[in-house]
């Protein structure tokens, strides 16, 4: 940035967000820069518990401000006060793994802030148990949408547009409806069961499910194995009718390691094998090829 964008007023900033009309503040601009939006906004703030077995309400805190300060400190507060690491060492080097992905947490609690329906006066609420976290907000669904097609490829599509753009620009988040996207990503990183969304009248709950312990040293894995797909299915793509012998030598690795990635790509119907051995050759689906790569 230059130093005359940097020097600009809080009113040319508002209004460059395009949060000003006739001289006048929106409502947005009051959400996501006034210090106490709950003075015009009741329940204008994010509410986070620990929660053992059923009721058993363990802690909590109340996180208020404008939403611009909410949306750091909510995230950080949860990895500072509310989970428990998995301690590991690779050599001398400590290594700490929380059950839940932070990328996802951090995508799921922005969505709910950007999404809420302020207006309803009802705080979001974060709810953290040892296999679970739900995080809910009043929402206004599209008549449209099921929470079936909400986790397929969807358009950007905010309730309050004034808060998707600031946050977009603030650089906080895209604009291409990706967001739940990335957070499925995200937990199958981990190796953490895809979220669940649910929608009971005007209120909405993402729950993310927690790592069990022993699934932690498996995150690695999945990486190289994913990894290892992609580079076969690149070689298969360039040359149909490639043997695994081959692949396995371009690549340096073992012929059971391309056996593994093979079968996994067949297992999700990204490729098929079409003929025998000698005189055969893979034939591609590619419907199922973003899908199984990104899982």
């Amino acid at each position: 940035m230059t130093r005359k964008d940097l020097e600009c007023t809080n009113e040319e900033l508002l209004n460059k967000l395009g949060l000003i009309i006739d001289g006048k503040l929106k409502r947005a601009a009051v959400l996501l820069f006034y210090r106490n939006p709950q003075r015009f906004f009741t329940g204008c703030y994010v509410k986070i518990g620990k929660f053992g077995i059923g009721s058993d309400l363990q802690y909590q805190d109340v996180v208020e401000g404008s939403l611009i300060l909410i949306a750091d400190r909510v995230v950080e507060l949860i990895y500072l006060k509310y989970l428990k690491a998995f301690i590991s060492y690779d050599k001398e080097v400590r290594v700490e793994k929380y059950p839940y992905a932070r990328e996802a947490v951090r995508e799921a609690v922005y969505n709910a802030l950007i999404h809420c329906k302020w207006e309803d006066g009802i705080p979001i609420q974060v709810r953290i148990e040892d296999e679970s976290m739900y995080i809910s907000n009043a929402c206004v669904f599209p008549s449209d949408w099921t929470t079936e097609n909400l986790m397929k490829t969807h358009n950007s599509r905010p309730y309050n547009p004034d808060l998707a753009n600031t946050f977009f620009r603030a650089g906080y988040i895209e604009s291409w409806g990706r967001g739940i996207q990335k957070i499925c990503e995200e937990c199958d990183l981990i190796g953490a069961q895809a979220p669940e969304y649910s929608v009971l009248g005007d209120d909405i709950t993402v729950k993310l499910n927690a790592v069990p312990i022993g699934n932690f040293n498996r995150t690695n894995d999945v990486r190289k194995e994913k990894a290892m797909n992609i580079k076969v299915l690149e070689l298969i793509t360039a040359q149909t009718d490639i043997s695994l012998s081959e692949i396995a030598d371009r690549l340096g690795v073992s012929y059971k390691t391309v056996q593994r990635a093979v079968a996994d790509l067949k297992k999700f119907g990204v490729i098929e094998r079409i003929g025998g051995r000698r005189k055969g050759y893979w034939r591609i689906t590619e419907k199922n090829t973003e899908r199984t790569l990104h899982r």
